[in-house]
């Protein structure tokens, strides 16, 4: 692979990538529907599962290249950022399709939501939204290190809670979503191991023995 074949898969390539994808989706949804709510519906299912994957790659990206530390990894630590800032495009779509839903389907809508679904559900987006406006290096430097830094571990904590609340309670009822509820879990299970990792080595007798 040459350099520009890689470059094409770096940074905010990652990003226009990821919006031609979603419009192709939107659009193929929207053509190979039988109705304009059946189109609606697969927009919000494709979206949920392609924000998942995005989500779950920018959230294990530190993890996954620290016990991992291979090609793929070091390409996904080192895209963390364009990947969630794709998440964010990806969930947004996911969010207008809802309402495009509540517009020609308010029943439907109504019935498999209620106001702590949006109270949470919208606490989310607020994170999600703040997240994406600090992911640029020019508005980062508008608020303090520690103030990133608290808002996007407590950001992405918070989003995975929300796709952990969605998919785990619909591996309960529905073998299909197993697979998601176990990927939501090990996404949590590789973070906290890896910062558990990270604490033991800090304090390892090698780590605190004096330099001669």
């Amino acid at each position: 692979m040459d350099k520009r074949s890689k470059d094409a898969w770096e940074g905010w390539s990652i990003v226009g990538a990821v919006a031609i994808a979603l419009t192709l989706v939107v659009t193929m949804e929207a053509m190979m529907a039988g109705g304009p709510v059946e189109g609606v519906r697969g927009i919000i299912r494709a979206t949920a599962r392609s924000s998942f994957t995005l989500f779950s790659l920018a959230f294990t990206a530190s993890a996954a290249c620290y016990f991992w530390p291979n090609t793929w990894t070091r390409w996904q630590l080192r895209n963390r950022r364009y990947l969630g800032v794709s998440f964010a495009l990806s969930h947004f779509v996911h969010l207008l399709a809802l309402f495009a839903l509540g517009r020609i389907a308010p029943a439907e809508l109504a019935a498999g939501t209620n106001a702590i679904t949006w109270i949470f559900g919208g606490l989310a987006y607020v994170f999600i939204g703040l997240m994406t406006a600090t992911s640029f290096d020019s508005t980062a430097r508008l608020i303090s290190p520690r103030a990133w830094s608290l808002l996007h571990t407590v950001g992405s904590y918070y989003i995975w809670l929300i796709f952990a609340n969605s998919y785990l309670a619909r591996a309960v009822s529905s073998p299909a979503y197993i697979p998601a509820g176990a990927l939501v879990i090990f996404t949590l299970g590789l973070r906290i191991a890896a910062r558990v990792s990270r604490s033991r080595a800090r304090l390892s007798p090698a780590s605190l023995r004096p330099n001669r």
